[in-house]
């Protein structure tokens, strides 16, 4: 076989291989493509079918900061003693009944909500606790005066979690 003959199958060859690999990276493209297209599409159908869990999560969990928040637990859990002790127990398992109740909505909302939201549990607890602290406060009667007077001061824990939630189910839209 002659040189010539070598350099020109050679020749011939270059264009052909050109073209393959021309063609070997549009397909790979277009696979790319398609795949990132089907990975979206299912994820824009997966957030339809989750969009209302996650509401109702964060309507539940929006019912949740209402019913611990110290003015609407006060009214609702009456002192079944005049024991400050017994009455501040009756609060605080309340408080965590409702907590246990709620505490699987922590899938469908974020990281932060759900610290927020557990943060502001935990205030509430901490604020009985030390009204029940307080010289003053010797009677469930007077826990729930104290607690009241409280909250007429300041807002309540819960109310910045609740603040948080509609922040972040108004991100949503």
């Amino acid at each position: 076989m002659d040189a010539s003959r070598i350099l020109d199958l050679f020749l011939f060859a270059i264009p052909s291989l050109i073209v393959g690999l021309i063609a070997y990276y549009f397909f790979k493209e277009h696979t790319k493509n398609e795949d990132g297209r089907r990975r979206f599409l299912l994820k824009k159908d997966l957030q339809v079918s989750a969009m209302p869990l996650r509401l109702q999560a964060y309507e539940r969990l929006a019912l949740f900061l209402e019913r611990i928040s110290p003015n609407q637990l006060m009214v609702r859990v009456t002192p079944v003693s005049s024991s400050k002790e017994d009455y501040e127990m009756l609060l605080i398992q309340n408080i965590e009944q409702e907590m246990q109740h709620n505490i699987a909505q922590q899938i469908y909302v974020s990281e932060k909500c759900w610290s927020v939201i557990s943060a502001a549990k935990n205030a509430t607890i901490q604020l009985i606790r030390k009204a029940s602290l307080l010289e003053k406060t010797d009677t469930a009667n007077k826990l729930r005066e104290v607690v009241l007077t409280e909250m007429m001061e300041r807002r309540a824990p819960s109310d910045a979690a609740l603040s948080f939630i509609k922040d972040e189910v108004s991100d949503l839209w």
